[in-house]
C-alpha cells in the first residue's frame, strides 16, 4: 500500500539530481572555509535573499538559535508571536543557552502581530526592565496555516524596529512558499530584515540544512556562534550540493504544492464533520477542525493511517496536512477518498 504522508513537508525525499550532485560534490574543510561547494551555496543563498553573506547550518532551529544568539546578549528581550516556531518548538534554546527572554505577543490568524502591540511591547529605558533587542517574524507562518506575510507588513514592522534601534530577524523557513503565494520576488519579503533564516529542506526537498543570511559582519559573528553551539562542520559540501539543487531547481515547483493544498482543502470543506476556512489556505499547509461527534482527532489519524494516509493532530480538535514534493494531485484524490470512508 502506497503511503501518502501529509504530516509535514519535512518528509520529502531528495530528488535524483540532488543525489547525483551529492555523489559528485567537491568538498573541503568548511571550518577552514575550504569547502568550495558550501561556499557556492552560501554565496547563492545570500544573493537570492538580497544579503551580503550567508552561513550554512544544520537545521532551521539551529539557524534561528544562532541568529538570536548573534543579535542578543544575556538578559536581552525578543518580541515574537505566541504561535511562532521559535517560541513553541525550539526547546527554549534562546533562554536555555543564551539567557534571552522571549516576550510573546498574540499572533493574528494571518500570522501577523498587531503593529500597535509591537510598539507597546518595546521596553523604555529603565533599570527594572530587560532591554528589548530584537523583533522576530515568521513567514510563511506554520501554525497560522501557512499564512504569507506581505511586503508592506514586513516594511511596517521594520520601520518600528528602526525607530526604536532594534533589529529584525525573519524566520523564513518557508519564505519561498510565501513569495510564490504572494506573487512577489523573495527579496521583497527579506530586504527589510537584518537577518533571515530559510530552510533548504521542507518544500525545497534537500535532505538536510538551512541558511542564515545577513550582513558580512553579522555572518562573521554568527559563524563563531555556530561553532559555539557545536555546529562546526567539515566536508559538508556533500549536503550543500543538494542545497544548491534545491535553490536552483525546486523553488518554482512550490506552486504545485499550493495547488494540491487547495484541492485538498476544497475537498475537505465539502465533508460533514470538518470545518475549514478556505481563505486561510495560502501555501502548502492545510489546517482544519474536526467537529464530528462520532470520532476524535486521534481516532481519525489512526483510521487514516490504516488506509495509508498520514497527517498530524496539532491541538484540541485541529489537524494539519502539508503538501510537498512527492505528493501528486492523484495522491490528494486518494487521500480525500480515505477521509470520506473514515468520516462516514
Amino acid at each position: 500500500m502506497r503511503v501518502i504522508d501529509l504530516r509535514s513537508d519535512t518528509v520529502t525525499q531528495p530528488t535524483p539530481s540532488m543525489r547525483e550532485a551529492m555523489y559528485r560534490a567537491e568538498v573541503g574543510d568548511d571550518v577552514f572555509g575550504e569547502d568550495p561547494t558550501v561556499n557556492r551555496l552560501e554565496e547563492l543563498g545570500a544573493e537570492m535573499v538580497g544579503k551580503e553573506a550567508a552561513l550554512f547550518v544544520a537545521s532551521g532551529t539551529m539557524g534561528n538559535l544562532v541568529s538570536l544568539l548573534t543579535h542578543c546578549q544575556r538578559g536581552d528581550e525578543v518580541i515574537l508571536g505566541d504561535r511562532c516556531h521559535t517560541f513553541l518548538y525550539e526547546v527554549g534554546g534562546a533562554a536555555g543557552l543564551g539567557g534571552i527572554q522571549l516576550r510573546p505577543l498574540t499572533n493574528e490568524e494571518d500570522g501577523t502581530l498587531d503593529l500597535q502591540e509591537i510598539e507597546a511591547a518595546i521596553r523604555p529605558p529603565n533599570i527594572h526592565f530587560p532591554p528589548t533587542r530584537l523583533i522576530c517574524l515568521e513567514n510563511s507562518h506554520n501554525r497560522c496555516g501557512g499564512a504569507a506575510l506581505p511586503p508592506d507588513y514586513m516594511e511596517s514592522v521594520a520601520a518600528i524596529a528602526r525607530r526604536s534601534h532594534l533589529s529584525l530577524h525573519l524566520d523564513g523557513a518557508r519564505i519561498f512558499n510565501a513569495a510564490i503565494s504572494l506573487g512577489v520576488g523573495v527579496k521583497e519579503l527579506t530586504r527589510h530584515a537584518d537577518s533571515v533564516m530559510f530552510c533548504l529542506s521542507k518544500g525545497l526537498a534537500a535532505p538536510v540544512g538551512s541558511l542564515v543570511a545577513g550582513s558580512e559582519a553579522f555572518i562573521q559573528r554568527a559563524r563563531k556562534v555556530r561553532k559555539m553551539v557545536g555546529g562546526g562542520m567539515r566536508q559538508v559540501g556533500i549536503l550543500a550540493a543538494a542545497g544548491i539543487v534545491a535553490l536552483t531547481e525546486m523553488v518554482d515547483r512550490l506552486a504545485e504544492d499550493h495547488y494540491n493544498a487547495r484541492i485538498l482543502a476544497k475537498g475537505l470543506a465539502e465533508m460533514r464533520g470538518i470545518e475549514i476556512d478556505l481563505a486561510r489556505v495560502e501555501t502548502n499547509i492545510v489546517i482544519f477542525s474536526l467537529v464530528a461527534e462520532h470520532i476524535t482527532p486521534g481516532e481519525l489519524v489512526m483510521d487514516l493511517e490504516d488506509r495509508g494516509v498520514r497527517l498530524l493532530a496539532i491541538e484540541g480538535n485541529r489537524l494539519r496536512a502539508v503538501t510537498h514534493y512527492g505528493i501528486s494531485e492523484e495522491d490528494i484524490k486518494v487521500a480525500l477518498e480515505a477521509f470520506r470512508e473514515v468520516l462516514q
